[in-house]
């Protein structure tokens, strides 16, 4: 026999699903959703002659509506109408020559204002069960339950908690407390018990629990479901409500295709019509590669009857997504997200970006969508999520593609800043591709915007530490040309780190020499200082006295420590003329710096170096009684010392 779960998925006629306003569905399965059955029209709608369901010695009274509280005109013209006598049909009549429609809020309401009325209630309740049941939810029985177990009407009562029973409804706590009252107040013990009872089994969690289990067993049984598992469903005699339909449809999650026909088994029911939370509860349990097409589908279904993806189903679906390494499907359901009223959490922009890009094949495409999405929906997106994705790029040895990245995200929206462009020419230095980021700071500076100086300076460092350290001048030059002091300063300064690393410092002294005298730039202080104890250091004098006078030029105040610390040490006495020659435009310095280069000689042991360094000097400092006294003073110390020792 031909399986009937095969014959409803085949079943049916087309349903045309539109796509969600803003929600472009170009990139989703172009799918159309079938009816399993073709609904019975006839179903909907069925017609009893109101007096055979009249309960006997109830009266009919013409317009006795003093004792009703009702609050609205349209509520009170319909209870004039159902007080009065007239059948069935003829009530139709009325109420449509009053444009008076039966809707579920209505319906409630006026039932519960004629709580001191509970015979129009009764008729106005029993009209509506047959003219439209479906309008008539568990609150419509549950108010009809307190009136009847107010009045004490013992068989009515029960008669409508099983009839409810199978409708999927549930007595409430509070019509269990109300009437519960009611009938210990009459004395109506036997009923009091068998209501206790009753609730305890038939509560609303208790039942929806029970029977989704019931029915889930059902379903779940053999590989391949035929048609007796549908006539053993209609034996259950269950009427489908919201919560219970959820429930059987979270329990079937391993089931995902019985699921779904079950989720499609449920249209064909003329009272149930899916909510937002079982939408919902069906896209979770299809968010896999083996349901995408039924997947989408559903959503589409699920916006177009007005209903929202909820952010546990996003979260929940898109963890699903990534962990079966199903990005496009993430992609898609972020657009689809981002259409609605729940957006998603601001930090998935981020993720999905990263989780893109480490793909196996980059898909720039899919990157511009996501950004799209972002845009579309009236949202920007801050410099941090490139920085995040750029790491990503790097993780992956993809940092070459950092331009592209960009590219493809201002594609979608995305609005790069300073900081962001800084990003690019960064990865592109730590991806070796030098030249390209040259390329790109050259294209941002023409299109009017000014890179950050230590950007430049990245990249001259960057050009000197692989060795092109004529591509790292040019650069230089390139930017004194433009003239850009704090920049020249920031570029000069990682010139000189990275020379210096590969011990080029008398090189990088020539490049700013000759600079410094055209006038085309003027170092940093520190950089000036930083070179003096390189120079001194590899024994280069000469040199360094040579940068001290550029120093003195540029009107920094004259380093001297370094000097007087190597004099003493390592100088001689020429050494010390041509550093105090260069520390001042005259012809010497001052007496005081050579009395400090003449005290740190003679207290380093020095005295011959000392003396050359005094027969040296002009003739104001060898007569000055402050020199004469030193060295005297010092003459004096050792013809002491050498007493003593004999």
């Amino acid at each position: 026999m031909r399986s009937a779960w095969k014959a409803l998925l085949l079943r049916g006629i087309p349903r045309r699903i539109p796509g969600a306003a803003g929600f472009s569905p170009s990139s989703l399965p172009d799918l159309q959703v079938q009816l399993l059955f073709a609904p019975n029209p006839g179903s909907l709608r069925r017609f009893f002659a109101w007096d055979a369901l009249q309960a006997p010695g109830n009266r009919r009274f013409s317009s006795e509506l003093a004792a009703v509280k009702a609050s609205h005109p349209e509520h009170s013209h319909l209870i004039e109408i159902f007080s009065g006598p007239g059948s069935s049909d003829e009530i139709m009549v009325r109420l449509e020559s009053a444009g008076i429609s039966m809707e579920h809020g209505t319906v409630n309401s006026v039932i519960e204002s004629l709580d001191e009325r509970p015979e129009v209630a009764w008729r106005v309740f029993n009209w509506v069960k047959d003219r439209e049941d479906a309008i008539l939810s568990s609150k419509s029985y549950n108010l009809m339950l307190r009136m009847l177990g107010a009045e004490g009407k013992s068989v009515e009562f029960w008669s409508m908690l099983e009839a409810m029973k199978k409708k999927g409804y549930g007595l409430s706590k509070g019509t269990f407390l109300k009437v519960s009252k009611s009938f210990d107040e009459k004395g109506m013990v036997k009923d009091l018990g068998l209501l206790k009872e009753t609730y305890k089994l038939n509560s609303p969690e208790n039942y929806v629990l029970r029977m989704s289990a019931r029915i889930c067993k059902v379903l779940r049984e053999g590989d391949e479901l035929g048609e007796a598992v549908w006539k053993e469903l209609e034996m259950l005699d269950v009427s489908l409500s919201f919560d219970l339909v959820a429930a059987i449809l979270d329990r079937l999650c391993m089931y995902p295709t019985k699921a779904f026909m079950f989720f499609r088994w449920t249209d064909v029911n003329p009272s149930f019509k899916a909510d937002g939370k079982v939408y919902n509860v069906m896209a979770r349990v299809l968010g896999r590669e083996d349901c995408i097409s039924n997947f989408w589908a559903v959503l589409k279904e699920m916006r177009d009857d007005g209903h929202e993806l909820e952010t546990e189903t996003y979260v929940e679906v898109t963890k699903a997504f990534h962990r079966r390494k199903m990005i496009n499907e993430a992609v898609n359901l972020y657009e689809f997200a981002m259409c609605g009223s729940n957006k998603p959490p601001p930090e998935d922009l981020s993720y999905l970006l990263r989780k893109v890009v480490v793909c196996r094949e980059l898909d720039l495409a899919l990157i511009s969508r996501v950004m799209k999405a972002v845009s579309e929906a009236g949202y920007i997106a801050e410099h941090s999520v490139y920085n995040g994705v750029c790491k990503s790029l790097a993780s992956v040895g993809r940092l070459q593609e950092c331009v592209k990245l960009l590219k493809a995200m201002e594609e979608g929206g995305f609005v790069a800043t300073s900081v962001v462009y800084d990003r690019v020419v960064g990865g592109l230095c730590n991806a070796r591709c030098l030249d390209e980021a040259l390329c790109f700071l050259s294209e941002r500076e023409d299109s009017g915007n000014k890179p950050d100086s230590k950007t430049w300076a990245y990249l001259i460092q960057s050009y000197c530490l692989s060795g092109s350290t004529e591509k790292a001048l040019s650069c230089f030059h390139n930017i004194v040309e433009k003239k850009d002091s704090e920049n020249v300063g920031y570029a000069f300064d990682a010139l000189v780190n990275a020379f210096t690393r590969k011990n080029k410092d008398v090189d990088v002294c020539n490049v700013l020499t000759e600079m410094a005298d055209s006038g085309q730039f003027q170092p940093w202080h520190n950089t000036y200082k930083f070179l003096i104890r390189r120079l001194l250091s590899k024994g280069k004098m000469i040199e360094a006295s040579c940068l001290l006078g550029l120093m003195k030029r540029h009107g920094f105040p004259p380093f001297i420590d370094p000097f007087i610390d190597y004099v003493s040490k390592f100088g001689t006495g020429e050494d010390a003329m041509v550093f105090l020659k260069a520390m001042t435009v005259k012809s010497f310095p001052s007496i005081s710096v050579f009395i400090r280069i003449f005290e740190a000689l003679l207290r380093a042991g020095r005295h011959e170096v000392a003396h050359d360094l005094l027969s040296k000097s002009p003739g104001y400092v060898r007569s000055h009684s402050d020199v004469l006294s030193l060295f005297f003073s010092m003459k004096s110390s050792e013809e002491i010392l050498t007493a003593v020792t004999a």
